[in-house]
Formats: C-alpha cells, sequence, structure tokens
C-alpha cells in the first residue's frame, strides 16, 4: 500500500486550481481572526484590516477578517466529494481595542458562513486545552463585575457536504471494516468534550516564525482523521502551518494535500518528513498496546461473547472491530519538490493477552 503526501508553498485560495470533488476529508486551523499575533497576516491580505483595527474598529475588522477566510470556505465546498466532512479548529477571542473589551465569536461567524454556503453543520467538539495559568479569570480580581472568565476551550467545528457518505461496493465495504475504531476510542473520541489532548509547543528555529504558529497536537489531527475518513482517502489542509495535518495522514495510511503560504516552514515540514517514521511505528505500536490494556482490564460478563479481531487475535468488543488492521510506514520517499510517497506494510506484532 503507497499514499501519496502534496505539500504547496502558496496561498489557501490556490486550492481553487483543484479538481471538484478530489477531497474526502478537510482537518485545518485556520488564523483565528482579532487574535494580535494573526494581524500582520491578516493586513498583508486586506490592508483595510490594518486601518480598521488602527481606528479602534473591532467590528469591521472582525468582519473583515472572516471575508477572507470566506473566500477558503467556498473552495472547500467546491472541493469536497459528496458526503465528504470539514473539520475546523478555531477559538474566539477576546480584544481590548480602545476602551472596548469584547469577545469576538469567531466560532459562530464560521458555522454560519458554512451553513449559508451549503454545508450541514454536525455536532461539534470543545477542546478544553490544559492550562497551568493560576488564574481563571480576566479583570479586577476579586471585585465584581469587572472580571472576566478566561477562555479555556476551542471549538472544532464539523460539516458535511450533502448527504451521509455510502460505501457501495464489496472492496469500499471491506476497506471501511479495516479502518474500523476500538470499541473504547469510539466512546472516548465521539465525544463533545475532548479534556484529555494536550496542546503542542513550538520547537521551530525561527523565533518570528514560532510566533506565527499555532499548531494543534498531533493526537487531535489523528483522531479527526481516523473518525471521519478511511484508509487511501484524500485528505486536506488549506492552512497546513507546521504540517500536522499531513504527518497524521501518513500515519493513518491517507493520502494528503497542504497549502501554507509562509515558506519560513519548509525546514520544519521537511524536518517531520524525515524523522516521521520512527514516530509513526511507535505511535501505532502504541495504539495496538493501549487496547490490550483495556481487554485485560475489562471484565468480559461472558466470555463465549466476546469477538477476536482476525489479525491480531486479541478480544474486541463488537463484531465491526474484527478486521482492523494497521499499516506500519516502511519507506518515506520524495516524489518532486512537492511532494513524498508513503510505502506501508501491514503492521503484525507479537500480541499477548
Amino acid at each position: 500500500m503507497k499514499t501519496q503526501h502534496t505539500i504547496r508553498f502558496a496561498a489557501a485560495t490556490a486550492l481553487s486550481d483543484m479538481e471538484p470533488g478530489y477531497v474526502d476529508l478537510v482537518v485545518t486551523s485556520p488564523p483565528y481572526p482579532m487574535i494580535e499575533m494573526w494581524d500582520t497576516i491578516f493586513g498583508e491580505l486586506n490592508p483595510d484590516i490594518s486601518v480598521a483595527l488602527a481606528d479602534g474598529d473591532g467590528s469591521r475588522a472582525f468582519e473583515l477578517m472572516h471575508t477572507e477566510l470566506d473566500d477558503v470556505w467556498v473552495q472547500l465546498h467546491r472541493v469536497l466529494r459528496d458526503g465528504g466532512i470539514a473539520c475546523i479548529n478555531v477559538g474566539d477571542s477576546t480584544r481590548s481595542l480602545g476602551n472596548d473589551f469584547r469577545l469576538y465569536a469567531n466560532h459562530a461567524r464560521i458555522v454560519q458562513k458554512m451553513n449559508a454556503i451549503g454545508f450541514s453543520s454536525l455536532p461539534e467538539i470543545l477542546w478544553r486545552k490544559q492550562t497551568n495559568a493560576p488564574n481563571k479569570f480576566m479583570g479586577s480580581g476579586m471585585l465584581p463585575a469587572g472580571a472576566y472568565v478566561t477562555l479555556e476551550h476551542e471549538f472544532i467545528l464539523v460539516f458535511r457536504k450533502g448527504g451521509k457518505r455510502e460505501f457501495i461496493d464489496g472492496d469500499q465495504k471491506q476497506n471501511r471494516r479495516h479502518s474500523a475504531l476500538f470499541w473504547e476510542e469510539r466512546n472516548n473520541w465521539f465525544s463533545d468534550l475532548w479534556m484529555d489532548v494536550k496542546g503542542v509547543g513550538q520547537e521551530l528555529g525561527q523565533t518570528s516564525t514560532r510566533a506565527r504558529s499555532a499548531a494543534y497536537p498531533f493526537e487531535l489531527a489523528y483522531r479527526l482523521i481516523n473518525m471521519f475518513s478511511v484508509f487511501g482517502d484524500q485528505v486536506l489542509d488549506p492552512f497546513l502551518g507546521t504540517g500536522t495535518t499531513t504527518a497524521a495522514a501518513m500515519v493513518s495510511a491517507r493520502n494528503s494535500y497542504g497549502f501554507e503560504r509562509d515558506k519560513d516552514f519548509r525546514p520544519h515540514i521537511e524536518l517531520m518528513r524525515d524523522s516521521l517514521m520512527d514516530y509513526a511505528n511507535s505511535y501505532l505500536r502504541d495504539r495496538l498496546q493501549k487496547h490490550l490494556a483495556f481487554v485485560s482490564e475489562r471484565e468480559w460478563p461472558d466470555k463465549a461473547a466476546i469477538y477476536t479481531n482476525h489479525r491480531y487475535g486479541f478480544p474486541v468488543v463488537t463484531r465491526q472491530e474484527q478486521e482492523i488492521c494497521f499499516h506500519e510506514l516502511v519507506a518515506v520517499c520524495p516524489v518532486d519538490v512537492h511532494g513524498f510517497e508513503v510505502s506501508y506494510d501491514p503492521l503484525d506484532l507479537p500480541v499477548h493477552s
């Protein structure tokens, strides 16, 4: 089995060159409007944004920033297949401009636009980010009523284009069964509140680049890819950043395509590509070991009712888990200046239940 991964250092709007219906899943996190670290990026896209910020007109700056993102959401609807899913990680922002301190509800604005384009909203996930901050408020401390709660969560918005995806022929159904989740993973991942996914520290060489990065953790992208796609699907990230979505797609045996306008991220993405194989295979083995730990601790009410995974020989809770199969990375080879190819073998482990 092989997958293809393409990374283009171009604006996200360059995805207008992609064929309609080419993509099965989008996993991305755009620059967050009204977060100061992205003012310069938005200002380069539209100078009127910088003028609005300088004038203290937060409402106008907020809407102009989202107008820039709107063009990308329109293109996502075009390139997604019918039944395809788009997952957008975004946080709201709080900001003072002049004497006005207020919340800017980025997630609500994106939902509004996505629905207007024609996407159907699916239940969203609240990602509760772990923090070491001792204070849980902003403002005047103990004195009412001038303090404000601190935002400690972000949103993972989930949208579908068209109706529910169908798997029609025998090969499609078999591939779907191989791509299944473990029962305990399903119960944890398909929750509307994620509290067990830690944030990610930035290790980029350039301070200026690090300041512009807000990479989400590998685990977040990996979960979404495995929840909403199957082996061999095409995953797109129009705001690739440090390449987390591509990395998660590689480990998940999916194809991927990513756009990033900031070429300063290129060395980091190339380092990720070249060093990922050992990490990936260790991550997959750890996922299997976690399932082994689960089944060893579980009290099975009826031993005769236990199902067995065909490849690994360990117990699983449901019939749908019997054909789960992981693929280990065996080679990562450059194809051209824009892409690389990943080769896989079925992952076989000596399993002891």
